[in-house]
């Protein structure tokens, strides 16, 4: 996003770094309010992130000054190691997420974690540019007319493959659960080796992470302990309110998760599951589908029956409704069976093989098509009886 400098400020005898927005980026922003958006981020003290030093504008250029930091990036690292120890990598997401909870605490959503912003150095990780997207996107709203941000004109700020659904939507009101999605998609790559979703261009990106359904990161690192896989597939549900609500209630899961006992449960102990993995639990409940489309059912040959009278259908149009719907209970209560497998593998980091054969077809969606299809055709028929 930013063209880099080495640089030495003179006065106090140290390497800074000058970090300049690109001419494109900061034509329409605002340079007081970016200069004091960035001052806000400037008052973050903590030993896991990257103080801002100041901020300015040099003509049309905009640009910020950061302390040199002597190491590599954790993208240089993935680049040359590719997945990591699961220690080290939980290691690296604790310190991550210690230095989001004290920003989170200070009214500052970072909006761009990913492993370009992830320094390492002397054993140690450390977040960098903390309030420059804040600061890009507070210094358009005074830019415009009618104080509109960049989000709210339906401009993502971020990184495609590591933003949350609700930026790639360009929700307006995107909070810190946004950066807790995007640890999740950081810790994904590191364990797995690769992020969760890949796409050819930015904009299947932005739609995979929308509508797509991450692989569970045990399917892709068995040796991943169950807790550190667990909470991890919690911060990448697509609704915030079903991710972990707070960097500090993430932070005690990876804690146990780089324990000695490699983050084992204790027996009895259950791993969490979120609000919207406990709603498709529900749904898919045998009982209840039983029920449901026994109910459904029910009401189906009520209509047929009607309209047998109504329109003079031979009898054999409710005798093939009803064969229709026996064949149908099945289908629904092996599909419930299998989302609710797919459920659990989702937030719990139970290892599913890759779904092949019949298995993959049986889907809640493609169920519903299919009886859809089914009693499509019989009023096809029954139509040509009439």
């Amino acid at each position: 996003m930013s063209r880099v400098f080495l640089a030495e400020e003179t006065r106090l005898g140290r390497h800074v770094v000058i970090k300049v927005l690109p001419p494109e980026m900061g034509a329409g922003v605002n340079a007081e309010r970016f200069e004091r958006e960035i001052q806000l981020a400037a008052r973050l003290q903590h030993p896991h992130i990257v103080p801002l030093l100041t901020a300015g504008a040099a003509g049309d250029l905009l640009y910020y000054v950061m302390p040199l930091i002597q190491g590599e990036s954790l993208r240089v690292k993935l680049a040359r190691e590719g997945e990591l120890p699961v220690a080290e990598a939980a290691r690296i997401l604790r310190e991550v997420v210690d230095a989001l909870a004290y920003a989170h605490r200070h009214g500052v959503v970072h909006r761009d974690i990913k492993p370009d912003n992830i320094l390492l150095a002397e054993g140690h990780a450390v977040v960098t540019d903390f309030g420059v997207a804040k600061a890009l996107e507070g210094g358009q709203a005074d830019g415009r007319a009618g104080g509109s941000t960049l989000t709210s004109l339906g401009v993502a700020l971020g990184t495609p493959a590591y933003m949350a659904p609700e930026q790639a939507a360009a929700d307006p009101h995107v909070d810190h659960r946004a950066d807790i999605y995007s640890v999740g998609v950081l810790a994904y790559e590191m364990l797995a080796g690769q992020p969760p979703f890949s796409a050819p261009t930015p904009q299947a990106m932005l739609a995979a992470q929308i509508t797509q359904a991450p692989e569970p990161l045990s399917a892709r690192r068995p040796a991943c302990p169950p807790a550190l896989s667990g909470a991890v597939m919690r911060c990448l549900e697509k609704r915030p309110a079903d991710r972990w609500q707070t960097a500090a209630e993430l932070a005690p899961q990876l804690d146990h998760a780089s324990t000695p006992s490699g983050g084992m449960q204790p027996t009895g102990a259950q791993q969490p599951i979120s609000s919207g993995t406990e709603a498709a639990l529900r749904r898919a409940n045998p009982v209840r589908v039983a029920v449901f489309f026994a109910a459904a059912s029910a009401l189906v040959l009520g209509i047929v029956a009607f309209l047998m009278y109504r329109l003079g259908l031979p009898d054999w149009v409710l005798w093939g409704a009803a064969i229709l719907l026996l064949i149908g209970l099945p289908i629904m209560l092996v599909t419930s069976l299998h989302e609710r497998r797919r459920a659990l593998a989702r937030t719990t980091a139970v290892v599913t093989p890759s779904e092949q054969g019949a298995t993959q077809w049986f889907t809640w969606r493609r169920a519903l098509l299919g009886g859809g299809l089914a009693f499509a055709g019989l009023a096809v028929v029954a139509g040509s009886y009439t």
